[in-house]
Parts: structure tokens; sequence; C-alpha cells
């Protein structure tokens, strides 16, 4: 059952278009830009929020709007959903979908039912509107009061060899349960302990959420033709978070190794064969087995 505060925004929604605020056509729709836009409440004009913004304890109910704006000259019906791996599941909009009239904005009422026992550290999500082919998120940034973990963890590191070079591929996992910007350390060191690469600590373009993995390919144009090589990543994060992980490659180039090796095996069997050859002896027949036969005796011969 609906709660008497959902059923007022349930109600205000029906009477959002009534009410609605007219407003100018847009530059952007003369432009052939979008005829409608979404953002939250008290952000038209360009300014205020980008975003919204939600920090409360477990089992907070927060109340906010969805402005949807529409400039231009005919109606327009736009849809209306949350999202999000926890965050999304919380939000209940007032309406699922919203008829907007020509030159009108159209506040949606909604909430974000935190669970008691919601885990303290981010859970982001979003209100994706769509319609007229066309889809826009309107992202919700939502943080649970009480302590937060840092942790973060580089996994499946491996290295590939590719016709200009060679490729690290590995995995970032957020561990912990607030939202991280990941930075990247790469080292690689030789056979013989020789660093042959070293790339110092850079943000990378991910933002990863508490949970998420993301996988990733760091590319190595340089890499060495003739080498054992040992690879470590060191990944590091806001909050203490840092992980590592290595990994072992070798680095062999078959195609000129397989040439060598069958000439070798030429050579060297050409030189056994002479070896055979210069060692070889012609057979002597033995000088009895070549006397002619005698015939025997014949029994009561003299001589």
């Amino acid at each position: 059952m609906l709660s008497p505060r959902r059923v007022r925004h349930a109600v205000a929604v029906v009477l959002l278009c009534a009410a609605a605020a007219v407003v100018p056509p847009s530059a952007a729709v003369a432009d052939g830009g979008p005829a409608w836009t979404a953002a939250p409440s008290g952000s038209g004009g360009g300014e205020g929020r980008p975003y919204f913004y939600l920090e409360g304890v477990a089992g907070t109910v927060f109340e906010d709007k969805l402005s949807l704006t529409n400039a231009g000259d005919e109606p327009r019906t736009v849809r209306l959903r949350g999202t999000g791996a926890d965050g999304g599941g919380w939000i209940a909009l007032a309406a699922a979908e919203v008829k907007i009239p020509p030159r009108t904005r159209a506040e949606v009422p909604f909430t974000v039912t935190v669970p008691a026992g919601a885990a303290p550290g981010d859970h982001p999500g979003a209100i994706v509107a769509s319609g007229g082919g066309r889809e826009k998120d309107v992202r919700v940034h939502l943080r649970v009061s009480g302590p937060t973990l840092a942790a973060l963890t580089v996994e499946g590191v491996t290295v590939r060899e590719r016709g200009d070079g060679a490729v690290i591929e590995y995995a970032l996992v957020n561990r912990g349960n607030t939202t991280l910007t990941p930075r990247l350390a790469v080292r690689a060191e030789g056979l013989l302990g020789g660093e042959i690469l070293r790339r110092a600590p850079r943000t990378l373009p991910e933002r990863l959420a508490p949970g998420a993995r993301v996988e990733r390919t760091e590319p190595w144009p340089d890499a060495p033709a003739l080498e054992a090589v040992d690879v470590r990543l060191t990944a590091t994060a806001a909050g203490g978070a840092r992980g590592e992980a290595t990994a072992s490659a070798s680095f062999v180039p078959w195609g000129t190794v397989t040439g060598t090796a069958l000439l070798v095996v030429l050579v060297a069997g050409g030189a056994a064969v002479r070896r055979v050859r210069r060692n070889a002896r012609p057979l002597t027949p033995d000088p009895e087995s070549t006397r002619p036969e005698r015939p025997l005796a014949k029994a009561g011969a003299t001589t």
C-alpha cells in the first residue's frame, strides 16, 4: 500500500502539467537540438545541481524532484525509471510516464528509501528519462553514513605479444564501500633484475562504484624482442586503497629462433655425414677365401 506521502506525490504529478511553469521556446529547439531536457529541480538555465546528491543514515527516506522541460511547440511524452545496482532499486518515482505540454516545465517528485540494513558508503544510481528517440541519465549520488572502507584489487594480469609490441591486460575491482577513482603505476624488470619499463602513477578515466569490476589494457609498444620479464601493476585510490599484482612473460622471436635451429640441425647433420664417410674403410677379401679349391683325394689313391 502506498504511504500518504507517496499518494500526495502521485496527485502532484497528475496536476503538475496544469500548474507547471510556461517556458519560452529554447534556442536549442530552433537549431534542431533536443526538444526536452531532464535535470534536478532548481537546475534550470544551466545553473544549480548537475546531479542529485543525497546523504543520510540507513533507514532514511529522501524526497526530491526531477525537472522535465519541453521547450518545443509539440507535446512530449517522457518515460521515467530508476537504475543502478542498489540506489536505482531504491528510487520510487511518482509517475513512470509524463506528458508535457508545449513550452512547459513539469516537476516530478520521487523518493529514495534506504533500507535499514544498507551498508555504509556510496550507492550510485540514476533516473533515466527517455522519449522522442533520445535518452537522458540524471545521476543520483547516494551516500549512506557510517564507517567506510576503501579497498581496491588488481586481478588477472597477463602479458600478450602482438604485432607492434605487447599489451598488458588486467582488471580493477572495488572491494570497498566507497566510489573510487583509481591511479595506476606500471613497472617491469628483466631476467637479470634490470628495469626495462617504468610508468609513473596516472589517474584512470573510470570511476568504480562499490563492487564494480572493469577490464583494462595497457599498451606496451616498445616491449623487448628477447627477454624474460616480471611485470608489476600497482593501483591506488583515495582513502588508502591500494592493490598490486604481478605477471611473468617471455618474449622470444620464434621465427628467428626456428630458422636458426633448423640451420644448426642441417649443419650438424652434414658434418656427421662427412665424418661417417671419412671413417668408412673398404673391406679387404681374406686371401684364403680367394684360393682355388682343390679336389679331394680319392679313396685308395697314392701320391
